[in-house]
């Protein structure tokens, strides 16, 4: 059953992130690595939510949603009120010229810690898959 969850852009409210995964680690018994994995991802996707996509507007909600699959997988959404965009245009943060600068690690984060990821709706949405075996 998809849980949600919606709250202000905030960075304040990067705690619901680990309060969610309290509660999902507990029930499924996950272990140090995927729930790290999972906690970064989410983090950024909330930040990303929060400081790109709503630009800190408090009048602007960010919606996490998430589900259990049948065969434990963790399936979490973070979407944002903002334009979108167009995730194959972030700069690689590894790329010597990039390694400085400080933004742009987020999406190649949660490409590298989750199992599957897709953007929709114009990027104002991320979809994670985490396979929790």
């Amino acid at each position: 059953m998809e849980q949600m969850l919606k709250f202000s852009s905030d960075l304040k409210n990067l705690n619901i992130a680990e309060s969610i995964l309290d509660s999902i680690s507990v029930q499924n018994n996950l272990n140090d690595l995927i729930y790290g994995n999972i906690l970064i991802a989410l983090n950024e996707a909330i930040s990303n939510a929060i400081v790109h996509g709503n630009k800190f507007s408090k009048d602007k909600e960010v919606t996490v949603a998430y589900n259990i699959s049948d065969n434990k997988r963790l399936i979490v959404s973070v979407q944002d009120e903002g334009n979108g965009f167009d995730y194959q245009l972030v700069p690689d943060p590894t790329d010597p010229k990039n390694i400085e600068k400080l933004n742009g690690r987020g999406v190649f984060l949660i490409q590298s810690l989750a199992d599957e990821v897709s953007y929709l709706s114009k990027g104002k949405v991320v979809k994670m898959v985490f396979n929790l075996n």
